[in-house]
């Protein structure tokens, strides 16, 4: 059985040998589940890739973004048109 302490920032290192029996390298990823015992960490599985527009339409839904799809040329001229109306180019001097 090994030890470890919890930091102040509640932080816990989990013994080399340990880690290395696993394979869990710096990243790794934990779900965290209470049990009677104590704290079960399982590591998180990356899960499967899905196609591009499934991942675009879960993040619009993530931001309860409702509208219609926008084109990437039309973001950049309102972008550029808000940036102008910001910053008023200079009058030019006499």
């Amino acid at each position: 059985m090994s030890s470890t302490l919890l930091s102040v920032k509640g932080q816990v290192v989990i013994p080399k040998a340990l880690r290395e029996s696993r394979r869990w390298g710096p990243g790794t990823r934990f779900d965290v589940t209470e049990t009677p015992e104590g704290l079960l960490l399982t590591p998180v599985v990356a899960g499967d890739k899905q196609p591009l527009a499934e991942g675009l339409a879960a993040l619009r839904k993530l931001a309860s973004y409702a509208g219609p799809a926008v084109s990437v040329e039309t973001m950049s001229e309102a972008v550029a048109a808000e940036a102008a109306r910001r910053n008023p180019a200079p009058a030019k001097r006499r």
